[in-house]
This record gives C-alpha cells, sequence and structure tokens, in this order.
C-alpha cells in the first residue's frame, strides 16, 4: 500500500567524480548552517563577547541564588541580525566549551529560510533520531518534546538552537537538568525564558573587522592604504556578511584599490532611500555579475530549504549539470553562497542574503518565469528519486532498460551512491515536497514527487526506518486529495496513515483513518480501497479487542471478495474471521471459518496456506477440549507442510503433537515427534517444555490474521 500514494513516472544518479566522504563528527549535528564545528577556529574578534558568555554558564542563577536546584538547562541567548556574525559566535562557544559536555552536541534550526518557524515536531523528531530514540511515526510536537526532554534528563549535551523565531520554540525543548547547556540564537530577546541575559552582537571591533578584509584581499592592500581600509570597515558598520561581501570583490579584482570600492559604497548610498550597508555590498556584487549568473543567482532563492546542488541549481535555470556547479563554485568565492561540508558537492544560500534575492525575483523575473522554473526543479528532483529506486531494481529488465536509457548525468553508479544521495538530501527533498504541496499551482508535480519520494525511501531504508519521513509525506499527499478532490488518492494516503498509526499502537487513531478511507474508497468506486478498509477496520477492532465488530468487518469485506470472485483472499478472510472467533472463545464457528478456509487454499492450489490453516484449526480443536480430532488435524498439517517445504512450521507442528500424545497417555510417540521436531531445528529447539510449546507458537504463522 506504501506505493499508492500517488503514481509517478522512472529515473538513477552519478554526476562527476564523487568528492570523498568528510571525516565523521564526533558530535551528534543537525545543522545546515555551518556543519561540524572544525577543530582549528578561523574565528576572528567577538572576545570580550565570548568572556562574557562563558561567564554566564558559571553564573549563579535566580534559583541557586533562591537556594533551590535549578530545575532545567541554562540557557544563553545570542541576539543580532542576520549577518552580524550571530551563528558564527555561537559555534565558537560551542567549539570552545564541547568538551565539558561528553554526551555531544546537538544542533537544530528553528526558522525556514523564507522566516516560517519549525514545527517543534520537525524539530524534536531529528534531534531524537540524533540521540538515537525512538520517535514514533505520527506523533505530535508535544510527546516528541516529553520524549526529547527524557532522554536529555541523564545526559550532559550541549544544545545550540539557532535561528529561533519564538522564545516557546525555545522553552518546549529545554532539558529538565542542569548538566544540560541550550544555546539559543535569535534576532532579538525571547521574552518568556526567565533567567537569561542577551548577548546583542554590533558590529566587529576595527583590527577584527580588518583582519577580515586581509583574508580576502592579501595584506598588501590594507597596510597600503589603512585609512581607506578603515573608511571602508566604517561603511560596512562592521558587519561580517558585509565585509565577507567587502573582501570577496576585492579578491576578484586584483588591481582594485580599497578606496575605490569605498567609494562606490557611498554612492550606493546617497540614492533616494537609505539602503542597509549589506544590501549596498550585494548590490554592487550583484551588479558585476554577467547576466546569465545574474539570474542563477536569483533563482537560488527558490530552492528547498536554502540547499543547493549542481542538479537543482541547473535544473532552475535551465543549463547543464557541469556549468551549474562552476557557477556555484563561483558564487562561493564571491561570498555569495556557503559550501556545505559535505561528501556530495552541496551548497547554501546565506540567510541574511535570500530576502535580497527574494526582492530581486519579485523586479526583474516575470511570475510566470519564476513557475517553470520550480517546475523544471521538481522534474529534475523526480527523474533523480525514480533513478535512485531504479538502480536498486537491477535484476529486472525493465528496471536496466529505464537505466540505459537515462541521460548520463542522472544515473547513479551503484545502489550504494543511491542511497547515500538519498540520505545527504533528505532535508532538500522532504523541503520540495513541502514546498510543492504549499504552492497549490502544482500539484501533479507535487504528488509525482511524493510518490517517488517514497518508493526511493522504502526501496533504499525500508517501511520501518523510515516510517516517520513516510507519515509526513503521506500527510502531504492527503492534503493535496482533500484540496483536489480526489477521493482514491484521499482513500490511498488514508490506509498508508492509517497503517502508521496502527504500527506505532495508536489503534483508535488508526481505526478513525480506516473508516475514513472506506469512505473515500467507495466515493471513488475503488474495489481495492474499500476491501482494504473493511479488512483494516475489522484488524483495528480485534486489536482493541472488541472480537464481535471485527468478526463482523472481517465478514463485509469476505462478501466483497466473493462478490469479486478472489478466491485467496475469500481463504484468507476466512482465517481472520476464524480468529476473531477464536479470541472470542466460539470454538465451533471458529472452526467453520478455518474448514472454508482450507477449502478455499486447496481450490486455489495454496499448499503452504492449506498447511498453515490446518495447523490453525488444530489448535482450535485443542482449545475446545478435542484432543484426538486434534491429533488427526496436526498430522495432516504436518504432511501438507512438508509438502509446502515449511520445516520450521513442520517442527512446530511436531512440538504440539508430541504434547498433544503425552496428555493422551503415549510418552514413546511424543518422544519420536519431538525427536523430529530436534532434527529439523536443531540448535534453536528450546530445552523445557514450556519453552519449546512457546517457540512453537512463534514459529506458526498465526493464520493470515497477523497478514500484511
Amino acid at each position: 500500500m506504501t506505493d499508492q500514494a500517488v503514481d509517478a513516472g522512472d529515473t538513477a544518479v552519478s554526476e562527476e567524480e564523487p568528492r570523498p566522504a568528510a571525516e565523521p563528527s564526533p558530535t551528534l549535528d543537525f545543522a545546515r548552517a555551518g556543519g561540524p564545528p572544525s577543530t582549528e577556529s578561523q574565528f576572528l574578534g567577538r572576545t570580550r563577547e565570548l568572556k562574557e558568555l562563558r561567564a554566564d554558564i558559571e553564573r549563579a542563577g535566580l534559583d541557586t541564588l533562591a537556594g533551590r536546584k535549578a530545575p532545567r538547562a541554562r540557557v544563553l541567548l545570542i541576539a543580532g541580525k542576520p549577518g552580524s556574525g550571530r551563528t558564527a559566535l555561537a559555534e565558537e562557544l560551542v567549539r570552545q566549551v564541547a568538551d565539558s559536555y561528553p554526551d555531544g552536541v546537538l544542533r537544530a534550526r528553528l526558522t525556514e529560510p523564507d522566516g516560517t518557524p519549525v514545527a517543534t515536531e520537525r524539530t524534536a523528531r531529528d534531534l531524537l533520531t540524533a540521540l538515537e530514540l525512538t520517535a514514533p511515526a505520527g506523533a505530535d510536537g508535544d510527546e516528541l518534546a516529553e520524549r526529547l526532554r527524557e532522554g536529555l534528563a541523564t545526559r550532559r549535551v550541549l544544545l545550540l538552537l539557532d535561528d529561533a523565531a519564538d522564545a516557546e520554540q525555545v522553552d518546549v525543548l529545554l532539558p529538565e537538568t542542569p548538566d544540560c547547556l541550550v544555546v539559543a540564537v535569535s534576532g532579538g530577546p525571547l521574552t518568556g525564558i526567565s533567567d537569561v541575559r542577551p548577548c546583542t552582537l554590533g558590529g566587529l571591533d576595527t583590527k577584527s573587522a580588518l583582519e577580515l578584509l586581509d583574508r580576502y584581499t592579501g595584506s598588501v592592500r590594507i597596510t597600503v592604504d589603512p585609512l581607506a581600509a578603515e573608511g571602508l570597515v566604517q561603511i560596512c558598520a562592521s558587519q561580517p556578511a558585509a565585509l565577507v561581501l567587502a573582501g570577496a570583490w576585492l579578491a576578484h579584482r586584483p588591481k582594485a584599490a580599497v578606496a575605490d570600492l569605498a567609494k562606490q559604497l557611498r554612492t550606493e548610498g546617497d540614492e533616494g532611500r537609505l539602503l542597509d550597508v549589506l544590501e549596498r555590498v550585494f548590490r554592487l556584487s550583484y551588479a558585476a555579475l554577467p547576466s546569465a549568473a545574474a539570474r542563477i543567482l536569483r533563482l537560488l532563492s527558490l530552492a528547498p530549504a536554502g540547499l543547493v546542488d549542481p542538479h537543482t541549481a541547473s535544473a532552475l535555470a535551465g543549463c547543464s549539470v557541469g556549468a551549474a556547479r562552476t557557477t556555484l563554485d563561483d558564487f562561493t568565492k564571491l561570498g555569495l553562497v556557503r559550501s556545505v561540508e559535505s561528501p556530495l558537492p552541496q551548497y547554501e544560500v546565506p540567510g541574511c542574503l535570500l530576502p535580497l534575492l527574494r526582492s530581486l525575483t519579485e523586479t526583474q523575473d516575470r511570475p510566470a518565469e519564476l513557475q517553470l522554473a520550480r517546475a523544471r526543479m521538481l522534474e529534475r528532483t523526480v527523474r533523480l528519486l525514480v533513478s535512485c529506486r531504479a538502480i536498486t531494481e537491477t535484476d529486472s529488465s525493465p528496471a536496466r532498460e529505464k537505466l540505459a536509457g537515462m541521460p548520463r548525468a542522472l544515473r547513479f553508479p551503484n545502489p550504494r551512491a543511491a542511497a547515500d544521495w538519498l540520505r545527504i538530501r533528505q532535508p532538500a527533498l522532504l523541503a520540495a515536497a513541502r514546498l510543492a504541496v504549499a504552492d497549490g499551482e502544482l500539484d501533479t508535480l507535487a504528488r509525482r514527487l511524493m510518490a517517488a519520494l517514497v518508493r526511493a525511501m522504502v526501496a533504499h531504508f525500508g517501511t520501518q526506518a523510515a516510517a516517520p519521513e513516510l507519515y509526513g509525506i503521506h500527510r502531504l499527499v492527503l492534503d493535496v486529495a482533500e484540496r483536489r478532490d480526489l477521493p482514491r488518492e484521499k482513500a490511498a494516503a488514508l490506509l498508508n496513515l492509517a497503517d502508521l498509526d496502527a504500527q506505532t499502537g495508536r489503534t483508535r487513531n488508526a481505526l478513525a483513518r480506516y473508516r475514513a478511507a472506506l469512505d473515500a474508497g467507495r466515493e471513488a468506486n475503488d474495489p481495492y480501497a474499500t476491501g482494504r478498509a473493511m479488512e483494516s477496520v475489522g484488524g483495528a477492532h480485534q486489536e482493541l479487542g472488541d472480537y464481535d465488530r471485527a468478526a463482523d468487518w472481517f465478514g463485509r469485506a469476505l462478501a466483497q471478495r466473493f462478490a469479486r470472485d478472489e478466491r485467496e483472499d475469500v481463504a484468507r478472510l476466512h482465517g481472520r474471521i476464524a480468529t476473531a472467533h477464536t479470541y472470542a472463545g466460539r470454538y465451533g464457528e471458529a472452526l467453520r471459518n478455518w474448514r472454508s478456509a482450507i477449502t478455499g487454499y486447496r481450490k486455489s492450489g495454496d499448499v503452504a496456506g492449506q498447511a498453515r490453516a490446518l495447523s490453525e484449526m488444530g489448535r482450535v480443536q485443542e482449545y475446545a477440549g478435542r484432543p484426538e480430532e486434534s491429533l488427526a488435524t496436526c498430522q495432516e498439517a504436518v504432511e501438507w507442510a512438508r509438502r509446502a517445504e515449511d520445516a520450521r512450521l513442520q517442527a512446530a507442528l511436531h512440538l504440539r503433537l508430541a504434547d498433544t500424545l503425552d496428555r493422551l497417555g503415549d510418552p514413546t510417540a511424543a518422544g519420536l515427534h519431538r525427536g523430529a521436531a530436534e532434527r529439523m531445528l536443531g540448535d534453536e529447539l528450546p530445552e523445557d517444555a514450556s519453552a519449546r510449546e512457546h517457540d512453537a507458537n512463534a514459529c506458526e504463522i498465526r493464520s493470515t490474521s497477523e497478514e500484511d
């Protein structure tokens, strides 16, 4: 059912020579910004701020002064405008004090590149995953935040929360132990969190600002005209982001003097409106770009989660992958994008530049052109995902033909490379799905993207491992299906969500969704969805202990399958009805349904199904106090299990026969059956009788009540 989210076309990826994998970081890391901390800091200045922040860690809090133990982790707040170097300061502080937190460093970004706060559910789930703690699919933000606090209660962890939008985002994630430390980065004070002293950032000191310029321009141009250099620093208000762009502009023009740049920036500031210093420097850098490069830069503002790889840039701009990568590397040298530490080429648009790029797209690009760029990007992503899945199916000729017909740039060299790409690009891929659904005008592409993403993740990671991400994707599918009035896809999404609910123990939630899926399936006149939903409703009632309703719903599903002459499903559903009756203690009804199941399996030629059904009927006969009948049925089941070549079922049946013969007073025959089981199971056979019975039950496939 996982595949039923939506339909998609098919596609596989290798690009240029893959870059060597980065050395694994000893910290638990969720940062998109900056990557894991370097052992050798390139940080400049902020000596006073760092000293104050480190002193604040040891400062006695209000609870300590009142004679109470601090109930939660200390929060250090770094406040400043985007581009002020607030994240860099936080990372440097983390680097300096990380050794005091032996359980690692956790990082999370709390705001999307477009300014939307990240849901607590996503943040808590990512942090739980980093801690290797359970994060059930479908759990809400409150439950996941509680699990996170419980997981951190016994750890000594440093938690870096970047780009916090408000106090509530931070408060819900605070570890309930003073042994942890939280470093929060925000645009201003976080009112509502007690005992927090914000460290508010202005510009760098002049010496550090000049040194930052020096790294780009070299010392000669700074020392030749120190007054001009200091003037440039003043024009840039000592803002690190502005200084980086200014330094990169000078580095790109080795013959230009520092005074020339300062003069141009003063001219930029004399226009009708007063420009922010960062915008002034950015406009100067942007104006010097060739028109094709300028267009690519503007379109990078459409990249999901602000993360760009050569394929994304290529699709947005409609150029080759190689040309896109060259352009991205050029942008990196100009300070317009940052290279993300990753085994694959990946870049990030600085958050402080995104509003400027969006403003440019509004004035210089037509809405239709932007929508076409989004569509190209989604189409390329779909093809990459289809390719990512297809590389796992190379044993089938259709998959080989599919791969052979793809452009070289879209092919992966092997399944490992495809899985690595999927893992590294997963945040951007999930963001692409969310943005495509939110857009509302590209729903066909959004549906194809989500279908391809589901199939690729299942192929490489498995349904269980990918369940949390799949849950989110199926919710997006449901949103589109409801918006577009697509009852068949609505039914499929509801069934998928309900299955994940059922797997994580939220049976009542699953039951509600199965019922909704039944309504949608009936509206779509989809017999598969309605039959599947009715059977699943019965399974949910059985899980809740309502065996009468379970049998009733299984009976409804049976009637539908019978009308469609789906014989194998009819036999299986007879088994499910029998199981419900067995749980309710109605052994006569159970036996009648097992006989019907056996007949159905025999007619369809399913030898293994017939053996399992006979095994279960023998069990029910034993429950009903008919040991002789159970003995005869189990002996028949052994013969059918032998024909089905199911050694474990044969062994389980031999053990049950041995126990039945013991109760009937025939220890000799019982010993023969135990010996047969020992030969089949070997070392797996338990030593004591009670364990043998337990293992026998485990070995049996409990009819098809446990199926699918």
